[in-house]
């Protein structure tokens, strides 16, 4: 088993390690991929030092898998070569996700439907997986009609860059800046680029992406994305309208039977979900479970994780296990 991780010096790709080696995910050779500028520094991993090499060193070694995170113009260029060489690439960018010929996968929903012949597979964003996470199975149940969503994320979602933005802030330093506007002491409703319907990117993804890994196109998504000064995860309030009816204790018991799914709410306790608790776990949080008294069938709920866990390297590994568990790497 070789295997290789693309971006591995990013906030993502260094997740990645720490992924890997807190699961044991088992290979026999290791190659660190990242820019020009990083290529020769070394990094550990699990005792042993790793010389970073060229991606285009790396296709030549034709990873049986490639986990990457190294944004979307990389992904473009790089993964069809990879998987001319054989390598299973998994991709955290957005650049292949709406591909119709590949996969979206979170795979405690639809790892099902990856076969031996699937090899580009796209990671989701990092705000739709921990809202599908909590939707797919009410959606089993109920079927889901609307979604309305509004995030809170975290600034470690922008990357290195911006949480450095962050602490100079808040250190009073001038500095490199990545966003617009301050971020410290302030929250951004601005997330990628905005598009002509008003929209961000950001926001169209958690639409399109949404649909597509629930199978579903008839559902109704709209979403509002806003960045605040907070590192350890992203916060979404989720307001969902199903076609059926439901009674909130089944909410609460299909949602606690949920693999990767803990339920944290008791508000006269003062517990529910936040990101100062969800950092450097794997879990997708739910709170604040209630029923929304304005209109039939619908649900409000507090949904947080780890964006650059289960948002990213967390799913990527467990992609890959899934594959090499179904023997689907060849």
């Amino acid at each position: 088993m070789k295997l290789a991780v693309v971006g591995a010096t990013g906030l993502v790709g260094q997740e990645i390690l720490n992924v890997l080696e807190e699961r044991s995910f088992p290979f026999d050779e290791l190659y660190l991929v990242a820019s020009a500028k990083s290529v020769g520094q070394v990094l550990k991993f699990k005792g042993k030092e790793y010389t970073i090499k060229s991606i285009e060193e790396a296709v030549k070694l034709a990873p049986d898998i490639a986990i990457f995170s190294a944004g979307g113009g990389t992904s473009l260029d790089w993964a069809p070569k990879f998987a001319e060489a054989g390598s299973i690439v998994i991709d955290n960018s957005s650049a292949w996700r709406m591909d119709p010929t590949k996969k979206l996968i979170v795979p405690e929903i639809n790892g099902n439907v990856l076969t031996i012949d699937d090899r580009i597979i796209a990671n989701p964003n990092c705000s739709t997986i921990q809202m599908v996470m909590a939707l797919a199975p009410l959606h089993v149940k109920y079927k889901i009609k609307r979604i309305v969503v509004s995030t809170y994320q975290s600034v470690t979602g922008t990357g290195k860059d911006a949480v450095q933005q962050m602490m100079n802030e808040r250190q009073g330093v001038d500095g490199p800046k990545v966003y617009p506007h301050p971020i410290d002491m302030n929250a951004l409703p601005h997330i990628d680029s905005f598009l002509d319907n008003g929209y961000t990117k950001e926001e169209m993804k958690m639409t399109n992406e949404t649909r597509k890994i629930l199978g579903d196109q008839k559902i109704g998504v709209t979403s509002t994305t806003v960045r605040i000064p907070s590192i350890g995860g992203h916060s979404e309030a989720v307001n969902v309208e199903f076609y059926e009816e439901f009674n909130l204790s089944e909410i609460r018991s299909i949602l606690s039977s949920t693999p990767g799914v803990i339920v944290q709410d008791d508000p006269k306790n003062n517990i529910y979900p936040m990101p100062i608790n969800s950092k450097g776990r794997d879990e997708v949080f739910v709170g604040r479970i209630r029923r929304d008294e304005s209109q039939e069938n619908t649900l409000n709920m507090w949904i947080v994780a780890d964006n650059l866990r289960k948002g990213a390297a967390t799913n990527a590994v467990q992609i890959a296990e899934f594959m090499m568990e179904r023997s689907l790497v060849y």
